[in-house]
């Protein structure tokens, strides 16, 4: 598929999926989730990419879905919104990435810009930027996740506020309540969120990939559960080639070489 609405460059083990709508301050439409989409589906089975960079350009990360693309919903029926909006949501697409994606929030992220970064690992914003969900305040629900990534990461609390009063919160308060993991000057989010994109990318892809499914399906066990699986996919690691390289490697005192196999 050609894209228009974002870019998709690799550049060694790194992804970088770079929304591409400055003038539109990068908002979604149906063209540009279905290309946001297809990105995570490549990035996904190409087994050279150990990690994904998700950036913008322009001052605004996102600035939620494109107006045009709200006014075609409010004139739909019942029966023709759901598939309507599943044709609008990619919150789902990035999160169904096993590989790390590192969020560079350049700017505001607001309505279903957010709810794209949170379907992300590790989010680095701008200290000017700014986050909400203001979806009520026009007779909305958020449809891409947002009601439920929301307070899984800053509990329920700060969540309802949040989604509630349609509050925008600076990136101070975002650090605050771990919206984001870290805010940097404006010049520095890309810099910052590819360190954290390479250091990622140093480490052998299968084990990275396990701890990502540890985290995010721990989540959704009892603890007992959560360390069974920790178990099954240490024994599992056993067999791999990267996890001997790995100890070999630290016998001797050298680098690793990660294959991924």
């Amino acid at each position: 598929m050609p894209y228009d609405r974002i870019r998709l460059h690799v550049e060694g083990r790194i992804a970088r999926l770079t929304l591409a709508r400055p003038g539109a301050d990068n908002a979604i439409d149906g063209r540009a989730a279905s290309e946001m989409q297809d990105a995570c589906e490549r990035v996904r089975q190409d087994d050279a990419v150990w990690v994904l960079l998700l950036q913008a350009e322009g001052p605004v990360f996102c600035a939620g879905a494109d107006p045009a693309a709200l006014a075609e919903l409010a004139g739909l029926d019942a029966r023709a919104l759901p598939p309507a909006l599943a044709g609008l949501r990619v919150a789902e697409a990035v999160a169904a990435v096993e590989k790390p994606v590192i969020a560079a929030l350049s700017g505001d992220a607001l309505d279903q810009g957010l709810e794209l970064a949170l379907a992300c690992d590790v989010r680095v914003a701008s200290l000017d930027a700014r986050f909400g969900m203001t979806q009520l305040a026009r007779g909305l629900l958020p449809w891409d996740g947002g009601t439920q990534r929301l307070p899984r990461l800053v509990g329920r609390g700060p969540a309802s506020e949040m989604l509630l009063t349609g509050a925008t919160l600076d990136a101070r308060r975002a650090v605050e309540i771990g919206l984001v993991n870290e805010a940097v000057d404006p010049g520095r989010v890309a810099d910052r969120a590819g360190e954290i994109a390479a250091a990622a990318a140093s480490h052998g892809p299968i084990a990275t990939r396990y701890t990502k499914e540890l985290v995010h399906d721990g989540l959704e066990m009892t603890l007992d559960q959560g360390l069974r699986l920790e178990g099954d996919l240490n024994f599992i690691l056993q067999s791999t080639a990267d996890r001997a390289e790995g100890v070999a490697s630290f016998l001797v005192r050298r680098p690793p070489t990660y294959r991924g196999e």
